[in-house]
């Protein structure tokens, strides 16, 4: 989206230096991708400590196999896909 926005000289200069960015364009998108991120991730941070169930490492290690395919999603004798991004 083409947009034309008054920012002043030093914040821009400062958000080139602090992103390392080339352009001005680019520090800008950056410093909207980096608010964003923050903003999401305090979104997220909303929920910490509200689960209750979930199971902590050392069970999970203690579980035999069959035990472990009740708690995934998949039924058994499902083929699960192991193709990484």
């Amino acid at each position: 989206m083409k947009t034309t926005v008054n920012i002043p000289d030093k914040t821009l200069r400062d958000a080139m230096r602090h992103t390392k960015a080339k352009t001005k364009r680019e520090a800008i998108v950056k410093a909207l991708e980096e608010m964003n991120r923050r903003h999401s991730q305090a979104e997220l941070l909303k929920y910490t400590g509200k689960f209750e169930s979930l199971m902590t490492n050392e069970e999970i290690e203690a579980m035999d196999e069959d035990d472990w395919k009740s708690w995934t999603p998949f039924p058994k004798g499902t083929a699960v896909s192991k193709k990484r991004k």
